[in-house]
């Protein structure tokens, strides 16, 4: 992840991604494309959240897990970006005041999400919302949900084939090499494996 100390402004996108899916990979390509066009001298810069927050089921996988979910999709998506990762405050009116430290100063949001819009428009940001295809089902928790019941399978083509419709297949392979599916398998109420 990029280093701190003079960040220059940038097209952000902002996200947690809890796994990176497809819907992320559509928005990564609208950002990119916007910045070409609009903004060519700004990096695209890819901001993850909630770096600081324990692994849990909403929260299953760390930020250098995530780091390398993000690199295998902009591998794939045949693009780059600068990755920085933000812990999380809980204090939605110091959010953008926090994050600037990380992603740096007033540049352009890129987003899907209009809280995170009206956020950062108030607190004078240029925002550029994308509207996303198939938002309902590309929804991170039922990804995760469908992530662990794959959990106790190992036949990894499998994996694959049921993850794909949802996830980049670069995506699906680094977390196949992480081992990042059998965790789910033990994360949950009561210790109980899925399956």
């Amino acid at each position: 992840m990029m280093p701190h100390g003079i960040i220059p402004e940038a097209c952000v996108v902002l996200g947690r991604f809890q796994p990176v899916h497809r819907g992320h990979a559509s928005l990564f390509s609208s950002a990119e494309e916007w910045r070409r066009k609009h903004e060519p001298d700004m990096p695209l810069r890819i901001a993850i959240g909630s770096i600081n927050k324990p692994q849990n089921l909403t929260n299953p996988w760390d930020a250098e897990e995530r780091e390398m979910m993000l690199k295998a999709s902009l591998r794939e998506l045949d693009f780059d970006a600068e990755i920085v990762g933000i812990p999380d405050i809980d204090d939605p009116p110091r959010w953008v005041n926090h994050a600037e430290a990380y992603h740096g100063p007033s540049g352009v949001l890129i987003t899907s999400d209009q809280p995170t819009a009206e956020l950062y428009s108030s607190c004078g940001w240029e925002v550029k919302i994308i509207d996303l295809e198939d938002r309902d089902s590309l929804e991170g928790w039922r990804i995760r949900e469908t992530a662990r019941m794959m959990s106790t399978i190992t036949d990894e083509m499998a994996i694959l084939t049921v993850m794909s419709p949802t996830m980049q297949a670069s995506v699906v392979e680094t977390m196949i090499e992480m081992d990042a599916f059998r965790r789910l398998a033990f994360m949950g109420e009561g210790g109980e494996p899925v399956g």
